[in-house]
């Protein structure tokens, strides 16, 4: 159901940047307003990311009104912050369906819109690519502008330092707006600071500037000492000095809910030469109190009335894989006070909420910094400390080479609970959990866990705690567990053993099933059609050899089911031990496609792929036949 726009006039005739700059300066306040209230209702349809777009109404608003997009490039970092953009770039239509199956893209997404410049969905991308932008438009003397929004929380990822090192030794023209919505606007980021940004922004100021660097280039004593007055009466009124340092222009810190200084600021910006940083202060969730008060649990919203202001309530359901590690890490912390726990800027979303406020000397948060996380905690456990890094499937991508080289290489006790592995739905192909089955199997020295339920999940994390002969990993899917009962007692697993959970039929096609991870379920329901041997593998790394080589001697077909890539996953290693065994027979691997996955509801996607228990069926039958 899409919006009634005649409610929202001025919107109305802003469907795309062309029609928005044909408006007169003096809407643009109005223009913000309904363009913040259309962003409420939208997703209040919908779901989706929502306060750190209400946050960016007026950035998005003047960065369209100034610069002269698509042909302008404009680089969003993440994308939870670009819905404003997407509204005001054609797709305003069709917000009600962001996020859902074939509908509108999460994030700023380049096959979908010429206005996205870059496809986004991991912290700390933009100023790399805008730079690479500026260095082409720089080749093609076209008079392009380049332009990136990173957040202040991306900032403390290593790759945006040094793709602005670079940046500043390169001295192409481009503008990074660092978008701060970790403080409300305090009065010294008021009118005073909006007309002194202005006031450096501006022509005189930059011409007297630039004119007396060129007068003092053979004075080198002379130089010195007014560089350092320079930074000494800036460092009074403006934080710029590290930015300064790093070879850009810094400009700041504005109210960046001021669209009008937004504007002001932007025109005279567009004409620097060099690198350039402008700081915006911005409020995330602004303009619905709510998400003001608690912007992270506004982060991203379920369906809800605006109007209520109020999540809808949930119903009771079993506890998510989240919560039931963050239960664990609490419970074998508080019987062991070497235990670390490590997060790259993921509380709430891997369950550490409550351990973080229980035990706040063992709680590591390493910002969005997953390379640094990794590493943090190989360094632990180099001094006899016990560290569990908490980590999504895709951002552990992040830390591979230092999986590698600091932490399996060094054969380092870490435990890595590796939440949303396999499909987690509506974030899309940059969240997907595809991969790391794949990508940690042929580390050597990896212990590879994938629990079939909650109690399970339990008993892995308590095996990597215990295995102190190299690094661990418990991968576990996003959302609701079975049902299970947890044991509270923990019991270490027997290393790369596996159960039979359904023996099979003795005669005619005999099948066997081999699954790996939450899968179980669906495969036990395909496995009545075929009456088939199942068994739950529980580790993909070390496999169980004994295992594997009873079912390939006492069956004609093997089945592999997994929640990841085909290709080199779970299926792939039962397919190598069957070559060593010298056991050739028809395998079938029941997995991901060599495809990124895109983004929809996670028990659409699961049927589209066939990974639920029809679409196992259907692929057993077909190959059988």
């Amino acid at each position: 159901m899409s919006l009634d726009i005649s409610q929202y006039p001025v919107l109305a005739q802003a469907n795309t940047p062309h029609e928005l700059k044909q408006l007169p300066q003096a809407l643009l306040p109005q223009l913000a307003d309904e363009l913040r209230q259309f962003l409420l209702e939208s997703v209040g349809i919908s779901s989706g990311h929502f306060a750190s777009g209400l946050g960016t109404v007026e950035l998005t608003v003047a960065l369209h009104y100034v610069y002269n997009t698509p042909f302008d490039r404009l680089v969003w970092d993440v994308g939870h912050q670009a819905y404003p953009h997407k509204i005001l770039t054609g797709r305003r239509d069709r917000m009600h369906t962001i996020r859902q199956k074939d509908g509108v893209h999460p994030f700023p997404w380049r096959e979908e819109s010429e206005y996205d410049t870059f496809s986004v969905g991991h912290s700390g991308t933009s100023i790399s690519a805008a730079l690479a932008m500026a260095v082409a438009a720089e080749k093609e003397q076209a008079g392009r502008k380049v332009v990136s929004v990173i957040g202040d929380g991306a900032m403390t990822g290593g790759m945006v330092f040094e793709a602005m090192n670079h940046a500043g030794d390169l001295h192409n023209d481009m503008l990074v707006v660092l978008n701060d919505n970790e403080m409300s606007i305090s009065e010294n980021v008021g009118a005073l600071n909006n007309h002194l940004a202005q006031l450096m922004s501006g022509r005189f100021y930059t011409t007297i500037r630039e004119n007396s660097k060129k007068v003092l280039k053979g004075m080198p004593v002379i130089k010195e000492m007014a560089k350092r007055t320079e930074e000494h009466l800036k460092g009074m009124v403006v934080p710029g000095t590290m930015f300064e340092e790093l070879g850009f222009n810094y400009i700041g810190p504005i109210d960046g809910h001021d669209v009008d200084a937004l504007v002001e600021t932007l025109r005279n910006m567009r004409s620097l030469g060099g690198p350039q940083i402008l700081h915006i202060m911005t409020k995330k969730g602004r303009g619905y109190e709510p998400a003001e008060k608690d912007p992270i649990g506004w982060h991203a919203v379920p369906k809800f009335d605006p109007s209520q202001f109020k999540k809808p309530a949930t119903k009771p359901s079993d506890p998510s894989f989240s919560e039931v590690f963050g239960k664990w890490l609490c419970d074998i912390a508080a019987k062991d006070e070497k235990v670390l726990g490590i997060t790259p800027a993921m509380r709430e979303g891997s369950g550490m909420v409550e351990f973080s406020q229980k035990f706040p000397e063992q709680y590591f948060d390493a910002a969005i910094a997953e390379q640094h996380a990794v590493t943090l905690g190989a360094g632990f456990a180099c001094e006899g400390y016990k560290p569990v890094v908490a980590i999504y499937s895709t951002f552990l991508q992040r830390g591979y080479d230092q999986l590698i080289h600091d932490v399996a290489l060094q054969r380092l006790p870490v435990l890595f609970a590796i939440d949303r592995g396999g499909i987690v739905g509506a974030d899309g192909a940059t969240h997907q959990g595809a991969f790391d089955l794949s990508y940690m199997r042929c580390i050597p020295n990896m212990i590879i866990m994938a629990p079939s339920d909650e109690n399970e999940c339990r008993q892995m994390l308590y095996t990597g705690y215990c295995y102190q002969d190299g690094p661990t990993a418990v991968r576990y899917p996003r959302g609701s567990a079975t049902g299970a009962t947890q044991v509270e007692k923990m019991t270490a697993l027997p290393i790369g053993k596996g159960l039979i959970k359904r023996q099979g039929a003795q005669s005619g096609t005999k099948v066997a099933m081999l699954n790996f991870g939450t899968t179980l379920a669906a495969t036990l329901e395909a496995a009545e059609h075929f009456d088939a041997t199942v068994a739950d593998m529980r580790f993909v790394k070390p496999l169980d050899v004994e295992l594997v080589k009873e079912l390939a001697q006492n069956h004609d077909v093997l089945i592999t089911v997994e929640e990841n890539a085909i290709m080199g996953g779970a299926g792939s290693g039962v397919l190598e031990l069957l070559q060593q065994l010298k056991l050739p027979m028809p395998v079938l691997q029941i997995g991901l496609p060599d495809e990124f996955i895109k983004h929809g509801a996670p028990d659409e996607i699961t049927e589209e792929l066939g990974l639920d228990a029809k679409g196992i069926q259907k692929q057993v039958e077909a190959f059988l036949a």
